[in-house]
């Protein structure tokens, strides 16, 4: 333990940086992760021993310094796999160093506890600026504290506070008052109870959104939120890892539900009232049976079916909030942008897969009226109304047996002018800037299974891109961005994003 107290030392001077600190296993080295200077990733690649033709040693191969642990979530990490460690040693180690972690929190170093939580928080004023032109500019992004595997829902609220229309119209909302008088929110986590009904997923969320571009130099802890999200959503329940993409989903379907009924038994009336800086177009969305929700993320898609047999064609209107896309299978052995075995798969590739016209196969007979049974048939989808917002899942996680693998193909996306114009069923009802979109936020996965890894985003603001991973937050760059191997997409059409109407 003496021993990793010198580490954690050595590297506040090391890296210069009080953010992500991940201790080597085999040496208790602490070096910062590959999200702020890398040097965790340096030191294992230090540690490598040149091959030779002799195989290598055991002592050389416990050498080679390849698992690491975050010392803020305790998850471990192998280098050499590139992906997160759920299993644990015959003598259990990797708990054992957990729980040393643990205890050099509580015991001793408790009276110097705020240093840990400044590693954890990203609390310092130096890493709430950044250079900009030779001057200094303050970050307004804060982060979000992970409250034990709760990245997947950090990465989706950090992108959706960066969808400027979404968020404008929530942090317009006035606070609103309980039943009981007491506001959501106000008690602390560990204080509610599970009888509690009296919860409102759009207030908490409403006051994390307000939180989250405050200027604060600490980061924001979602506790409340994430106890309405527990309250109103069983399946997110526990501490273990969920998918982000599901999540999204629960998210805005009951953040759309609640707002078509009141808020928690409060009538909308009542809120209109409360709220005269609500903007006229807002208070539709309270009204009508429309929403924020699908007035930005809504769009519309016709499924057309046509009975190979007697050709009669049929078509159906499905609203949707987002389009889920497959990897075309003919990409999904590319990792890597820079591998040269064939073209890289981009987005226009899974779009045209989605609406290309398919052949359903023998599970999926279509039952066509006219033949009065189930007969073949082909499939193919146009949109015919686009978002505000188009959010694109890209399907990664895919049952194969009893196990979900992921597809880690690297998808290429433009940041700016995705033209959708080519996808509509009426193109020439649309102008040339309704159909062009331009990046907001992206969210990733890194590691290899739905129920392990870790998720973070980038988001852009203000014209400059940002990295959030949890607590922390990091100025970069493009060029950075269109490298991330993405999982959700979130495009803003380019007439909505550029002017200054309101929903």
């Amino acid at each position: 333990m003496i021993q990793l107290v010198y580490c954690v030392f050595f590297f506040l001077l090391v890296c210069r940086s009080n953010k992500s600190p991940w201790v080597c296993l085999t040496c208790s080295s602490v070096h910062c992760g590959r999200y702020v200077n890398g040097h965790a990733k340096k030191h294992y690649e230090d540690a490598q021993i040149p091959l030779t033709n002799h195989k290598k040693s055991e002592k050389q191969e416990k050498a080679q310094h390849t698992v690491c642990m975050d010392c803020s979530s305790y998850s471990t990490y192998c280098y050499r796999c590139d992906d997160f460690v759920v299993n644990d040693t015959k003598l259990g180690l990797v708990q054992k160093v957990r729980e040393h972690l643990q205890n050099l929190e509580n015991s001793a170093f408790t009276a110097d506890r705020h240093r840990k939580r400044k590693l954890l928080e990203n609390s310092s004023l130096n890493s709430k600026l950044l250079k900009v032109n030779g001057s200094t500019t303050a970050i307004c992004a804060t982060g979000l504290r992970n409250l034990g595997n709760t990245c997947f829902m950090n990465a989706i609220l950090q992108s959706l506070s960066n969808i400027e229309q979404f968020c404008c119209y929530f942090k317009e909302l006035p606070a609103v008052e309980l039943r009981n008088g007491k506001t959501a929110g106000r008690r602390t986590y560990h204080t509610r109870s599970q009888g509690d009904n009296n919860v409102s997923l759009v207030e908490e969320f409403r006051k994390t959104l307000c939180a989250l571009w405050q200027g604060s130099q600490t980061a924001f802890s979602p506790e409340s939120l994430f106890y309405v999200v527990w309250k109103i959503m069983p399946n997110f329940r526990g501490y273990q890892q969920q998918d982000a993409h599901e999540f999204m989903r629960y998210l805005l379907d009951h953040l759309h539900l609640e707002l078509q009924g009141g808020f928690n038994g409060i009538s909308r009336s009542s809120i209109l009232q409360e709220n005269s800086t609500l903007s006229a177009s807002n208070k539709c969305c309270i009204n009508g049976a429309s929403t924020v929700v699908t007035a930005i993320f809504g769009g519309i898609l016709q499924n057309e079916v046509n009975c190979l047999i007697c050709g009669t064609e049929s078509r159906k209107f499905d609203p949707f909030l987002d389009l889920s896309l497959d990897i075309p299978s003919q990409f999904r052995n590319k990792r890597s942008k820079n591998q040269e075995n064939g073209p890289v798969c981009s987005l226009r590739d899974c779009l045209r897969s989605f609406t290309d016209l398919e052949e359903l196969d023998e599970t999926e007979l279509y039952m066509c009226h006219k033949c009065k049974k189930k007969q073949k048939s082909t499939k193919k989808f146009w949109i015919q109304k686009l978002p505000k917002v188009l959010c694109l899942h890209l399907k990664r996680f895919h049952w194969t047996a009893y196990l979900r693998n992921k597809v880690d193909t690297y998808v290429e996306f433009p940041l700016r002018g995705l033209d959708m114009k080519c996808y509509l069923l009426e193109p020439e009802n649309s102008g040339p800037e309704n159909c062009l979109y331009d990046l907001a936020a992206v969210v990733v996965h890194h590691g290899s299974g739905v129920g392990s890894g870790h998720y973070t985003a980038y988001a852009t603001h203000e014209g400059r891109w940002f990295h959030f991973n949890d607590s922390t937050v990091t100025l970069t760059d493009e060029d950075t961005v269109v490298k991330a191997k993405a999982y959700i997409l979130f495009y803003v059409e380019r007439q909505a994003k550029a002017g200054s109407d309101k929903l």
